[in-house]
């Protein structure tokens, strides 16, 4: 038996520039680029230059959505939220934040390292070797497997799979593995390992021998996880040998790469990593000034011939035939298309401006200085109070954006933290309790580092009281490991 029932629910739907500017707030500036250069190829009514006359009028719902804040009212992520609220601060005195065009010419490019890649160097290696074309062709699979740390992660029979059904080669995992120690005999040292240990014993291979080398081969051998656990007790108890033996050999293992081809320039992949700063902030003479970094971006308009296009089809609707009605609705869905672009990168701009300045006006004393002991407690919420925008839009915001100062580049999530009061209700950044826990950890006694509970007595007796995971948490945000793996000999 079927039963229906009545539900009324509330709905909030974005419009397609709405969707449009939060794919775009989200993207840094060298993916902007390249998204600016996509539309252009595939929109005939978007063209590079500056807008001098308004040919085209937009539809009324692109007109509506230019607001304050596009994106208010859309539901706020959980997230964005989970920083809580801390008290406000005392008004700053607002200073001049404008851009200056007639100082771009002052501004560095961030370089890109782009050469020889990995793959391009292995290959170039085997090139060298009198291997039979069987070998050459396993070899060159291999070497378009391994990733850019120096690693084959992929198993040999699953390397024997793919030769045979996509190049038809009918191979043993053991030419495979004889295959693979060629490889990893060239250089850099390490490079075609399949595990860590491996990695580190292929380096070792290569070394002068030594007592320190045999020890350290020893020691990766036979007691590799309790190496990486720092169970040093066991391993002495093991080889029966003294501290000094151990310490001289743990020192020849730690000069080892683990990522023996991490720094290598892996071609248009590294170029794109590379840190491009979305906002440039300068301190002259005691005057900051704000300059967005759009030297990539062009200026956009609406084609004129597609907008007078649109102007005669449409002032003939009379004679329209099927076809012509067609190609009017397409013409005016690219126009819209174009225009919706347009809209959405200023307002992204825009936003973007906003955001930026009242970052800099919450974090003033640090933009003059850079002196991270000024950073003052600073979330999502505050910005977005004081910038007129909804949390989640500053969340998008600040997401993979960067900044150039004069003391380096940062990225906009730096300038963010939590408070925390002190035992006299003094208001604090989370930042500050992290620097002086660095500063315990750097310089406790490596025999006997401080445990969780620890950190947090020391840190009570600075006035900080904290629980012990929250010590675990803010270690953890630090990339320290826990006290067992600090240990050292």
């Amino acid at each position: 038996m079927l039963k229906q029932q009545l539900q009324q629910k509330l709905q909030q739907k974005l419009s397609p520039q709405q969707i449009q500017l939060i794919r775009l707030l989200e993207l840094p500036t060298i993916e902007l680029e390249e998204r600016v250069k996509h539309e252009l190829e595939e929109n005939p009514a978007l063209e590079e230059g500056k807008d001098t006359a308004n040919d085209f009028e937009s539809s009324d719902e692109t007109d509506a959505n230019m607001e304050s804040d596009p994106l208010n009212g859309e539901n706020e992520n959980e997230a964005d939220l989970s920083l809580g609220d801390y008290m406000s601060e005392d008004d700053i005195p607002e200073y001049k934040l404008r851009e200056l065009s007639e100082r771009a010419e002052k501004k560095e490019e961030i370089p890109f390292a782009v050469g020889e890649s990995l793959n391009e160097h292995l290959l170039q290696q085997l090139g060298l070797r009198d291997l039979p074309e069987k070998e050459i062709k396993i070899a060159e699979y291999i070497i378009g497997n391994i990733d850019d740390d120096g690693y084959l992660r992929r198993d040999l029979s699953a390397i024997a799979d793919d030769l045979i059904f996509q190049a038809g080669h009918d191979v043993t995992e053991k030419e495979i593995e004889h295959v693979l120690s060629i490889i990893q005999d060239f250089d850099p040292a390490g490079v075609g390992a399949r595990n860590l240990q491996e990695c580190l014993l292929l380096q070792l291979a290569r070394r002068r021998k030594t007592p320190e080398t045999e020890w350290a081969i020893r020691i990766l051998t036979d007691y590799f996880e309790e190496f990486t656990r720092k169970h040093y007790d066991k391993i002495l108890r093991g080889l029966t040998i003294d501290e000094a033996t151990l310490k001289k050999a743990i020192r020849e293992i730690m000069t080892l790469d683990p990522k023996p081809c991490s720094s290598w320039g892996n071609s248009i992949e590294t170029a794109m990593s590379q840190i491009v700063p979305d906002f440039i902030v300068e301190n002259i003479n005691g005057e900051l000034v704000l300059s967005m970094n759009n030297r990539g971006i062009p200026d956009l308009r609406i084609n004129r011939e597609y907008a007078e296009m649109f102007q005669d089809y449409s002032g003939n609707k009379a004679n329209q035939t099927s076809q012509m009605k067609e190609a009017v609705q397409f013409v005016k869905q690219k126009l819209d298309s174009a225009q919706w672009f347009i809209d959405a990168i200023k307002q992204r701009q825009e936003t973007l401006q906003r955001t930026m300045e009242t970052i800099i006006i919450l974090q003033r004393d640090f933009f003059l200085t850079g002196d991270e002991a000024t950073l003052h407690p600073m979330i999502l919420k505050d910005v977005a109070e004081r910038a007129g925008f909804d949390i989640s839009t500053i969340s998008r915001v600040s997401n993979s954006k960067y900044v150039q100062t004069n003391f380096g580049i940062y990225p906009l999530k730096y300038f963010f933290s939590e408070s925390m009061q002190t035992d006299s209700g003094e208001e604090i950044s989370t930042r500050e309790v992290k620097k002086i826990m660095k500063e315990h950890i750097d310089n406790e006694d490596k025999r006997k580092p401080l445990t969780d509970d620890e950190l947090a007595s020391v840190l009570k007796g600075k006035g900080y009281v904290i629980a012990r995971r929250t010590i675990a948490k803010y270690r953890e945000q630090l990339g320290i490991p826990v006290a067992r793996l600090r240990k050292e000999i």
